[in-house]
This record gives structure tokens, sequence and C-alpha cells, in this order.
């Protein structure tokens, strides 16, 4: 079990949201469902809480009703290896939802999610060259989805 767990907080479609990334992400699982009794908040038998695994990363989406909201300042930032999976999850997920600038996007549900390529990280950091490093910066802030080639063009020509 993980230390820290992040807990999502839905109105009451924790089910619906954790079905829509289980759905997207290729190694994902309920662990665990917890409904709610008639001692509840919630509807008797409806889901309380849903334990949840995606990509080895454990979470819990919980049914709170409308109290709290999901803010920008909370992001789940996911490292992708190819465009294919840049492609894949950004597709993915902003459907229904916002796209915002460099590789951030809020789904339908108003969880953020920055979709990242990791060679951005190795562009941009570990001694690089700080023109380089700003041509990286120009090219990225221009972008909405994240483009690895349009990326490395840009360090290239820094």
């Amino acid at each position: 079990m993980q230390k820290i767990v992040p807990c999502l907080w839905f109105d009451d479609q924790a089910e619906e949201a954790v079905n829509f990334y289980l759905s997207i992400f290729k190694d994902g699982k309920i662990l665990r469902i917890s409904r709610y009794g008639d001692e509840g908040l919630g509807q008797p038998g409806s889901v309380l809480t849903i334990e949840f695994q995606l990509e080895g990363q454990d979470f819990i989406a919980l049914n709170g009703g409308p109290v709290y909201t999901f803010s920008p300042a909370i992001s789940l930032l996911v490292n992708c290896e190819t465009q294919e999976e840049v492609d894949h999850l950004w597709d993915s997920l902003s459907a229904g939802g916002e796209v915002q600038q460099c590789g951030w996007l809020q789904d339908k549900f108003g969880v953020t999610w920055q979709i990242v390529p990791t060679i951005l990280g190795e562009l941009m950091h570990e001694g690089k060259d700080p023109a380089r490093i700003s041509s990286v910066t120009k090219a990225m802030l221009q972008m909405v989805k994240l483009d690895i080639e349009v990326l490395k063009q840009a360090y290239e020509q820094g």
C-alpha cells in the first residue's frame, strides 16, 4: 500500500470517473469499493469510495456531494515516452473537457491533467545550454498539446 494516496472528491460521479480513467490507461484496476449504508449521507448502496490504481499509482475516488470542486492548483502529471502516448492520453482525457496551454487539460469531471513527454525534462534541465532551454520554453509556451518533434527542433535551433 502506498503511503500517500490522492483522494479525488466527486459530487456523485466517482464510479463513472473511475470507469472513464480505466478505459484510457492500459494498466489500471479497481482495488476496492465501499458503499453508503443506511446511516450515510448518500443513498444506501450507492458508491461511497472506490480505491483504484492507474499505472501503479493508487487513488481513491469519493462521492462526497457538491461541497467541493476540483481546481487546477492540483493536477495529475502523466509522463509520456512517445508522441503516440501523448496523443492518446490527450485525446481521451480531453474528450468532453477543456484543453489548456502547455500540455494541461481539464477532463469532463473537472480533474486537471498535465500530459508531458518525458523528453521535455531532458531538454530543459541537467546543465543544458540556456539558449536551448529558452528556445524549448518558447516553443512549449506556444503549444496546447505538446509535440515532441517540435520541442526537439526548438532545442536544436536554440
